[in-house]
């Protein structure tokens, strides 16, 4: 789901005010407008293909185009939030901040097209999500956005595009929001796992119960959700199978990245195409 685990201090840091040494090859746009969390894009992905499979309509796409390119955008935005923070300004916050604009202009325009056709109260579950999602750009204001508590409070954030989508298509209240707890179970299930994953895999200390934890956690939510009305059973199913795989996952030799990553994300398909079968089918 994420990049290995490395040290959150930015590469740069020990410089402040200027570019590392004049005279440099100019910034590459790659290293400041591409995420380097891999698992980002699944993360952000899996919500809104959820939403549309339940409930698709045009201002519903707008919402979930629009959270993708929210996503890119946190990468230069961060950048020059960094960069602010340690009171310097370097050739790629110029360019970071340029890149930062063009997307959230794009965002703007893509959520406000949403909101002159979408039914009202879709805003809602984004409006509960912008705490959630301040919590990890402050995180990576400070360049620690990797830790845990900013990466489970972002995946957890943008699950609520899930709900905005379904609101805006004027789905069930109640449909809608057991999307979210769909997914917020999801994110609380695989993050930590994968993070246990990728620091063993790096030889670094990771005990297992951590994720062991998260698994329960993850069962339980959705469990709550099952006996609120919110989600139906075929979900918590799924996420329970989810929580399994991670558990024997855990401890088994560590694998590459890559391959984490794509089991992670081939789980998350199989868990919303399971909740959208289900939603539609009930």
């Amino acid at each position: 789901m994420t990049a290995p685990v490395h040290r959150d201090e930015d590469p740069s840091s020990q410089h402040s005010g200027i570019s590392p040494g004049a005279g440099s090859s100019p910034v590459s746009w790659r290293s400041v407008a591409l995420p380097a969390e891999h698992g980002g894009w699944s993360l952000t992905a899996e919500p809104a293909l959820l939403g549309l499979l339940v409930a698709w309509s045009w201002p519903g796409l707008a919402l979930g185009v629009a959270a993708m390119v929210a996503f890119v955008a946190r990468t230069p935005l961060k950048l020059v939030l960094v960069d602010r923070w340690r009171d310097r300004w370097l050739p790629r916050s110029t360019l970071a901040a340029k890149i930062a604009a063009i997307e959230l202009t794009a965002f703007a325009v893509l959520v406000a097209g949403a909101a002159a056709t979408a039914e009202s109260g879709f805003w809602v579950p984004l409006a509960v999500a912008a705490p959630l999602l301040g919590v990890e750009l402050w995180f990576d204001m400070r360049s620690r956005g990797r830790r845990l508590i900013p990466e489970l409070a972002g995946s957890i954030g943008i699950g609520s595009i899930a709900t905005a989508i379904a609101l805006a298509d004027g789905a069930s209240t109640t449909m809608a929001w057991g999307l979210w707890v769909v997914i917020a179970a999801r994110s609380v299930a695989s993050i930590p796992c994968v993070r246990t994953q990728i620091l063993r895999l790096h030889a670094r200390p990771a005990p297992g119960w951590h994720s062991d934890v998260a698994q329960l956690a993850a069962v339980s939510v959705a469990l709550v959700g099952w006996i609120g009305g919110l989600v139906p059973g075929p979900a918590v199913f799924a996420i329970a199978v989810l929580a399994a795989v991670n558990a024997v996952g855990v401890r088994l030799p560590p694998r590459r990245a890559v391959v984490i990553g794509i089991q992670q994300m081939v789980l998350g398909l199989a868990v919303i195409a399971t909740t959208a079968i289900a939603v539609l089918a009930g």
